[in-house]
């Protein structure tokens, strides 16, 4: 922090969406939170800015300042104004900026004459139409794709996997101004084989959103049943589509094989990675599929959507299986790709040990360490974006 300090900069201001307490917060909300926590630890004053859920509120985690207000669309709008006006009146020069990108650009190079550096964990595209309206959907992924990126030309990038590095690059940002950092996972997910479910059993972690797809999941267990009929799936989350998969269930007499767990704890989340004998995501968009490395470092292979974000948090035929195909027969495929594993004992052994290597190796403290220096470099260099 010596370096920090030196330079003249006093703290760090980050800007997020949602807040790791948000019912829908995700993997992008813990990305934040295991890194300036880190941060905090070390002696950096931070203060990090989001929408708020309900209400209001102000109050210290982990060590560093959250600040909540704003609902999750007008948040936007009031951080910059409120930036803008703040330049005009008392322009500062003693302060970091972390812009967590997440869709909606909070356009920091705008309002912000000083170092900093922007999250993009991946390019949201089609996305937007799960979100929003048609037209407004067309005008989200416009800013996304052809405005913002003209206005990021000097801002420096840091995103979770190069497959996603490949994608901001073809939105017009220079390769030089994105650096890859992939996460971490938490030293607490470790294997313990005398967990493992004694029949079959499938996992999914993750917000329940249309992205995620989790009713291929299903559908690809359901077929994959009738070869074996003792499989079982357990879905972790919460979110939108919880209904829909709660019809799904339904409709399909999948009760006495399907669980939906909604939000647990860690410890919880940790017993299932490790009673699974799959992790899956069926995913059309990640920035890196946290929940993948996190059953890794429990053991369990992982079967996914052959996607940007999935490349590197799964290792294709080392690690996991990472599955292609159209829509149309993407359960198929799937199904296709589970049976196969689930009926090969050696795979199945060698595909663990191998995931377990990989997820271990991936530390949160090295994550922080290093997205600091990328920070530490635009400081040093007098970025002024």
């Amino acid at each position: 922090m010596n370096r920090m300090h030196r330079a003249g900069i006093a703290r760090v201001r980050s800007y997020a969406w949602r807040d790791l307490d948000d019912p829908e917060a995700g993997g992008s909300e813990v990305h934040a939170d295991e890194i300036l926590r880190r941060w905090a630890a070390a002696g950096l004053e931070i203060v990090h800015r989001t929408s708020t859920f309900d209400r209001g509120r102000e109050f210290v985690r982990h060590g560093y300042r959250v600040r909540q207000r704003g609902s999750r669309y007008t948040v936007f709008g009031r951080v910059i104004a409120r930036e803008l006006l703040a330049r005009v009146r008392t322009p500062r020069r003693d302060e970091a900026v972390v812009e967590i990108w997440n869709g909606v650009p909070w356009f920091s190079p705008v309002w912000h004459r000083g170092p900093g550096v922007v999250w993009l964990h991946h390019v949201h595209d089609k996305m937007w139409n799960d979100v929003l309206p048609g037209p407004l959907a067309a005008v989200g992924r416009a800013v996304e794709m052809r405005v913002a990126p003209r206005l990021y030309r000097t801002a420096q990038i840091v995103t979770l996997s190069d497959s996603s590095a490949e994608q901001i690059h073809d939105l017009g940002v220079d390769q030089h101004r994105i650096a890859v950092v992939h996460p971490g996972v938490d030293e607490a997910f470790v294997p313990e084989p005398s967990r493992r479910s004694r029949d079959p059993m499938i996992v999914v972690v993750g917000r329940l959103a249309p992205a995620k797809r989790v009713d291929q999941v299903l559908r690809a267990a359901q077929l994959v049943r009738g070869r074996i009929g003792s499989l079982t799936v357990e879905v972790v989350g919460d979110g939108p589509e919880r209904w829909a998969l709660e019809q799904w269930v339904e409709r399909h007499g999948a009760g006495g094989w399907v669980r939906l767990r909604g939000r647990i704890d860690q410890t919880e989340l940790i017993d299932a990675y490790r009673r699974a004998w799959v992790v899956m995501s069926a995913s059309y968009a990640e920035g890196w599929g946290m929940s993948l490395t996190e059953g890794a470092a429990c053991a369990t292979p992982t079967v996914a959507t052959d996607i940007a974000g999935h490349r590197g948090a799964v290792l294709n035929g080392e690690t996991g299986v990472l599955v292609g195909g159209a829509e149309h027969d993407l359960a198929q495929s799937l199904a296709d790709a589970v049976g196969s594993l689930l009926s090969d004992e050696v795979r199945w052994n060698r595909l663990s040990t191998a995931a377990a290597a990989h997820g271990q190796a991936l530390s949160w403290d090295r994550v922080a360490a290093r997205q600091l220096e990328v920070l530490l470099g635009r400081v040093e260099v007098g970025d002024d974006h």
